[in-house]
């Protein structure tokens, strides 16, 4: 029989259900993506708690399929920078087509990930696709839903602890897997930077879609 313990919950009232609500988007919406970073170190127990929060997730029968590689060894984050930018060179230069580069225009971005050595952490998002017990391999459900999700919650909780991220995609990610000495079991999903950003730091002016644009009632 399955064990099930009580849940604990308190029920707010509206007004307090509104004020939280609103305050948590009001937070959020100043999410900035940012390729800026000082080199501030960020304490470690601070990076503990946010990869605490992103493995609070749900996950598919509660498998939890991720690992979450912290990097702060100024060596490694060098060698991560530099296949990183060999991967993106060609991508650049030869395996993006016109109109992806087109999109990527407004963001004055290049092969140069100059971030990747600077940020004072990287965080390697790994999903596990199955966990090996010995000679036996159990199998992870939703694996990327799950890692998707609790990337969702890492990015989030980085922003409320007054720092700034970027979600960083080098195709393909290869290189982390060899570099971080990771096992045929796990992936690499996605590449973190994590700091302060440097002074004067600019972002581009963008907006996001409107709520009319992205939500619908039925």
């Amino acid at each position: 029989m399955p064990k099930f313990v009580p849940f604990e919950y308190e029920k707010l009232a509206h007004d307090e259900q509104l004020r939280r609500a609103q305050s948590f988007f009001e937070l959020c919406k100043r999410r900035r993506s940012i390729r800026e970073f000082s080199s501030d170190p960020i304490p470690p127990e601070v990076l503990e708690l946010i990869v605490q929060t992103a493995s609070s997730a749900p996950s598919g029968a509660n498998k939890q399929p991720w690992k979450f590689i912290v990097v702060t060894d100024s060596k490694l984050k060098k060698e991560i920078r530099e296949a990183a930018e060999a991967e993106e060179k060609k991508n650049y230069e030869e395996r993006m087509p016109q109109e992806w580069l087109d999109d990527l225009e407004p963001f004055g971005t290049d092969w140069r990930k100059e971030f990747l050595g600077v940020a004072p952490a990287l965080i390697a998002v790994f999903a596990v696709n199955y966990e090996k017990d010995f000679d036996r391999i159990r199998k992870n459900y939703y694996v990327k839903e799950s890692v998707g999700i609790a990337v969702g919650f890492l990015l989030a909780a980085i922003h409320n602890a007054g720092l700034v991220a970027l979600t960083h995609t080098p195709s393909p990610m290869d290189f982390l897997q060899r570099i971080l000495e990771r096992p045929d079991n796990e992936k690499p999903f996605l590449l973190i930077p994590v700091g302060y950003p440097k002074d004067g730091t600019k972002v581009p002016d963008i907006n996001k879609k409107s709520l009319d644009d992205i939500r619908i009632w039925r």
